[in-house]
């Protein structure tokens, strides 16, 4: 038995494609968890101890990396905790709040819109050069997001706006393109120091939400299935999913292996359809595919330009 468990193991780490499957599908997940959560827990303290307990289920790993890479990381404290702070926490505490006032598809398929915030960012701040294609292809991604927040009407987008928990989560969406974008300055340390440092900035900046929230006197003790949710939360979007990324970039290039996030909106449909019973409605189909045909559009114009 410990013979298959350990070809096993070894089959699953040195296959790219599995791991860049199993990412995606675990940040999908995310979605579905966050809207679970919000049936026990307040969003911005269940973020806040999403990262308290991150940082100490990673300590005793990341000990001896921290201490090699402490000189490194003492020079880039603020642009670690700029990362942290606006990737993790805002982004997380933007979409657990979202949840109270959206579906998790529609939050699955508006984090598409990340890519066409990346691209205006490359472009107004390092004047990168942008193909006709990519700005055909983003243009797509982003009216298949607002079909998908508008409920299949766009139209309405200009008279009434979007739905709250939409509008939430597109803004969050702004924070982790922003903390996309911050990556290309990160100092060469090893990975683990990485998750460790983002994991503190992203807790040391949710303590003030979550003392706000707590302040107001709603909190009450989660049952069973809040602490499980918390618990996937904790393991699989936070831990493993990064894990086989990152091995999963290692044994196919970041190029091709970016690809594979755009079926985190796929992933996290499907699982929303399947464990909270949500409807797929006809403009999610559509905002999906336009979605995906922006994407694909866009990838393949920057895959020309490199």
């Amino acid at each position: 038995m410990t013979a298959l468990v350990r070809r096993a193991f070894l089959g699953t780490v040195g296959n790219a494609y599995l791991l860049l499957i199993i990412a995606p599908l675990m940040w999908g997940g995310n979605s579905v968890a966050g809207r679970l959560a919000t049936e026990d827990w307040q969003p911005f303290t269940v973020t806040s101890l999403r990262w308290l307990l991150t940082c100490v289920f990673l300590l005793p790993f990341a000990i001896g990396p921290l201490r090699r890479d402490w000189p490194l990381l003492r020079q880039n404290l603020w642009l670690m905790f700029s990362l942290g702070a606006g990737g993790m926490a805002m982004f997380n505490l933007l979409m657990y709040w979202s949840l109270n006032y959206t579906t998790a598809i529609n939050v699955s398929i508006e984090q598409a819109s990340m890519p066409v915030f990346i691209m205006l960012a490359n472009f107004i701040i390092l004047s990168q050069r942008v193909r006709w294609m990519q700005i055909v292809g983003l243009l797509l991604t982003l009216f298949g997001v607002l079909v998908t927040a508008t409920a299949g009407e766009p139209a309405r987008f200009f008279t009434e706006g979007l739905n709250r928990g939409d509008a939430i989560m597109l803004f969050g969406c702004l924070f982790y393109a922003a903390y996309t974008f911050g990556l290309r300055w990160r100092p060469a340390i090893h990975w683990m120091s990485f998750m460790w440092m983002i994991a503190l900035s992203a807790f040391i900046m949710t303590i003030p939400f979550a003392s706000w929230e707590l302040s107001q006197g709603e909190f009450t003790m989660p049952g069973i299935k809040g602490w499980l949710v918390l618990l996937y939360v904790l393991i699989f979007p936070t831990v493993i999913s990064q894990l086989a990324y990152a091995r999963g970039v290692e044994l196919l290039g970041s190029n091709r292996a970016g690809l594979f996030v755009n079926l985190v909106p796929i992933f996290g449909s499907l699982l929303a359809v399947l464990i909270l019973g949500e409807r797929f409605h006809w403009y999610h189909l559509a905002g999906l595919l336009l979605v995906l045909a922006g994407i694909a559009l866009a990838e393949r114009a920057a895959g020309r330009q490199r």
